[in-house]
């Protein structure tokens, strides 16, 4: 099959970071941490901030498109994030030249905040506030992730890759 890239969507402390490690493990993929690339870029959240505004979502794919267009003639590319601007994603549809699926994980906000307190959590009120922004729409494919373990839930998104 061509090489195409993943957008893996969902609310913070949901498991995405897991997924995509454990996807691109089964697929041969690359992964791009958006969260992670506004962190290193110092274009992340801000304290008192309620969300990380669209343009700074902008140039973080400035600076991962060209990548992506280069790398994904060889590999596949997952790219994991919350996604809770339509115009981020528009972007990368846009101007990423190559097949792709969107997979949206959906969770309760409870899950969320109890998986947050198991790592360097970013607080119960923050995890609420991207729970609401990601949950304003669905986009591709929705996977319910509710009471589903990370194998389970990697093996739905590669049966909707393969058909």
């Amino acid at each position: 099959m061509k090489n195409y890239f993943i957008i893996l969507r969902g609310p913070a402390g949901m498991g995405k970071s897991t997924i995509a490690k454990l996807l691109s493990n089964k697929i041969k993929a690359e992964v791009f941490h958006i969260d992670n690339i506004l962190d290193r870029l110092n274009l992340g959240y801000k304290q008192g901030g309620k969300w990380v505004p669209l343009n700074n979502f902008l140039e973080v794919d400035k600076k991962i498109i060209p990548e992506i267009n280069e790398k994904i003639k060889n590999k596949k590319i997952i790219i994991e994030g919350n996604f809770y601007h339509k115009e981020h994603i528009k972007d990368l549809l846009k101007n990423i030249n190559s097949k792709n699926y969107i997979f949206t994980l959906k969770t309760n906000v409870k899950t969320c905040i109890k998986r947050d307190s198991k790592r360097k959590s970013i607080g119960e009120k923050n995890i609420k506030d991207v729970h609401k922004l990601v949950s304003k729409f669905d986009e591709g494919i929705l996977i319910n992730t509710y009471n589903k373990n990370k194998e389970e839930i990697v093996k739905e998104i590669i049966s909707h890759i393969r058909k």
